[in-house]
């Protein structure tokens, strides 16, 4: 994909004051395994999500909104760099480890590199005060010495888990406070405690610099397993629409986390940051259900009309919620099926911060902001996804996914097996490995993939494997290492 130079997301970039103080807030709030169907907002038919319908109200509401990956380790590392995961070695979800506790494969060594440029550290250079509150699950070994820890990436405040709330959303016990662990301390849920670390920091950075805008980056838990929510949500849909204890969890939990953004989104505007703080309410992947996961009882995702869930590199895989409100630019009351993906979150706040990018960085998102007030967002490439360890129903097989415009491609990749990582043991076999058996939607008018379209004299196939050739080409490749001896 075509690297961009840093003049066309300037020129793309409303008419802004290239002085620090005029230039807009940035605050992007990321939920763990939300499904598209899963707030009222697109069409849940029992969990009530009131302030993200306020929230919607007052910007723009995405129906065609992507994450960079259909789970969460490279979605987070695609959103925070503006690439594939693949290019930055981030092909699966990242497990715990230390250097005296490894896993296998060379899976321990897995973390978001201290050389990748990412959003925090470009709008820390540009004069931004930068903060993370909640997951993080960009390493492997994480708050430890041996790997990039947030502040390494960019972030000058940071609170934080390696991956899941422990033990579970209530009353964590295993979050980190810019290196230090915070222990028992907290009580309460877990979005609630990410959203008031936000809160609290950014009254005393409004304090100690009121003129320097922000980047606060906001990662619940929810609501990925284990599920807790607050008694009183819970009893409230026990009562009523739930058909058991545990997917009254799951409802409440989604109601909690809108709360939580409400409070936040108030605590914002309160401090009189409302007009010039674009807030943007996104998801990591497409829901967990318990027609995978029956061992995790809360998992009760949905994805709507669209086919497949977590995972999957059909729709509900990555196609998300996507929210974004900035009263001084986006007009209220908008819905739009522009494709807008989370990899296009590092350009647009590059032009909206007049930072740099390096001349030699390839992005394969795009400046996003001609789509915020309902016009076409056109593209140099399409969107690409690379899953080697992609799970499908009954396919397991890895895959790669393509939207060009209302045209979705799936193809499996032939003569390799699912795999987590791509290293030096592995990657003559995906290198031989091609693409076959294509799938062709077209998304206007098959939403939930139901109709593949025939693929002779498509021009769609060959597209996708000169686009998967150079991804391939310029993928991250780590070590080999054996498997450890505890395994």
């Amino acid at each position: 994909m075509k690297r961009l130079p840093i003049i066309f997301f300037l020129l793309l970039a409303f008419t802004l004051s290239s002085h620090a103080d005029d230039r807009p807030n940035i605050v992007v709030v990321l939920c763990d395994d939300l499904g598209w169907g899963d707030i009222q907002n697109y069409g849940h038919p029992h969990i009530k999500t009131p302030r993200l319908m306020q929230m919607a109200a007052e910007g723009i509401q995405f129906s065609s909104f992507y994450s960079a990956a259909p789970v969460c380790s490279p979605s987070r590392v695609g959103l925070l760099t503006g690439r594939s995961p693949n290019r930055a070695g981030i092909y699966d979800w990242i497990p715990e480890a230390s250097a005296d506790k490894p896993v296998a494969n060379s899976r321990q060594l897995v973390h978001l590199r201290k050389e990748e440029f990412t959003i925090a550290q470009m709008l820390k250079d540009a004069g931004y005060a930068t903060c993370l509150s909640g997951k993080w699950h960009c390493n492997a070994m994480f708050n430890s010495d041996k790997q990039a820890q947030p502040h390494d990436n960019g972030f000058d405040h940071w609170f934080a888990t390696q991956n899941n709330a422990s033990p579970s959303h209530e009353n964590p016990v295993n979050f980190v406070r810019n290196g230090t662990p915070v222990g028992k301390k907290l009580e309460g849920f877990s979005c609630t405690i990410v959203a008031e670390e936000a809160m609290n920091w950014l009254t005393s950075h409004q304090a100690r610099s009121p003129e320097q805008p922000f980047f606060l980056y906001v990662a619940y838990h929810e609501p990925h397993e284990p599920v807790a929510s607050p008694p009183e949500m819970v009893k409230r849909y026990e009562d009523g629409p739930a058909s058991n204890h545990d997917e009254a969890q799951y409802f409440a939990n989604v109601e909690n986390l809108d709360a939580a953004t409400g409070m936040l989104i108030d605590h914002i505007d309160k401090l009189g940051y409302k007009e010039d703080t674009l807030i943007i309410f996104t998801s990591d992947n497409g829901p967990e259900t318990l027609n995978r996961y029956k061992s995790a009882k809360r998992s009760y995702g949905v994805s709507g009309p669209l086919r497949g869930m977590k995972l999957h590199t059909h729709e509900a895989g990555f196609r998300v919620a996507g929210i974004m409100r900035w009263p001084a630019q986006i007009k209220p009351g908008q819905k739009s099926d522009t494709s807008v993906s989370s990899l296009d979150f590092l350009p647009t706040f590059a032009g909206l911060a007049d930072a740099e990018i390096p001349d030699d960085l390839t992005l394969d998102g795009t400046n996003f902001l001609p789509a915020i007030n309902g016009g076409p967002l056109p593209r140099e490439e399409p969107l690409l996804w690379v899953y080697f360890n992609s799970y499908n129903g009954s396919e397991h097989v890895p895959t790669v996914a393509m939207r060009d415009e209302n045209m979705k491609v799936r193809a499996t990749l032939q003569g390799m097996k699912q795999t987590n990582q791509l290293d030096k043991a592995n990657l003559e076999a995906i290198q031989s490995a091609t693409l076959g058996d294509f799938e062709i939607y077209d998304l206007s008018k098959d939403l939930a993939e139901e109709n593949p379209l025939p693929t002779e004299g498509s021009p769609l196939p060959e597209k996708m494997k000169r686009l998967y050739g150079e991804l391939l080409s310029d993928s991250h490749i780590w070590p080999a290492v054996k498997k450890a001896k505890n395994q």
